[in-house]
């Protein structure tokens, strides 16, 4: 049963991100690292991040085939001066389409799939935004839920959700 789509106004959120240029299915092979340079900053900067997640925000190109940014980042709490790679950016705020991937990683582009279809029968646009927000760790992956937004754009009046 494909996941619960719903629509939800998302606040931003600060993160400490390294930015990698990804190609779309290449995720997999450049998050490690690049969350890697994350944790040590943080390990290096008491107070920073209390009980924040990883969350991966990608900025999605107008053509499948061109490279898309994404940060890399993880939740903080306040404001910090860049270190090397490692930078303060904001998630976009606003209207979005929310669904809960429970399971492992390598299923989540059902979730993903699941919005893009919600998006389609509904009639809306994506605003070339989305968002991954990952929660606790777990050894069984039947534990583990991450939470996928993709930015709406504004609806036209009778658009329904």
């Amino acid at each position: 049963m494909p996941p619960l789509v719903s629509v939800q106004v998302v606040q931003s959120r600060k993160l400490a991100a390294v930015t990698r240029q990804v190609r779309l299915g290449a995720v997999g092979s450049v998050w490690g690292a690049a969350l890697d340079l994350v944790w040590a900053f943080l390990r290096t900067n008491p107070g920073l991040r209390t009980d924040g997640h990883n969350v991966f925000l990608y900025r999605h190109p107008e053509f499948r085939e061109a490279l898309m940014e994404v940060d890399f980042g993880v939740e903080v709490t306040r404001s910090f001066e860049r270190s090397g790679e490692v930078h303060e950016t904001d998630t976009p705020a606003g209207e979005a389409a929310v669904a809960t991937h429970v399971g492992g990683y390598d299923c989540l582009s059902e979730t993903h799939n699941a919005v893009h279809a919600w998006a389609s029968a509904k009639k809306r646009k994506l605003a070339g935004y989305s968002i991954e927000i990952y929660g606790d760790w777990a050894e069984d992956p039947s534990n583990l839920e991450t939470t996928v937004i993709y930015l709406l754009q504004e609806s036209h009046l009778g658009a329904s959700s």
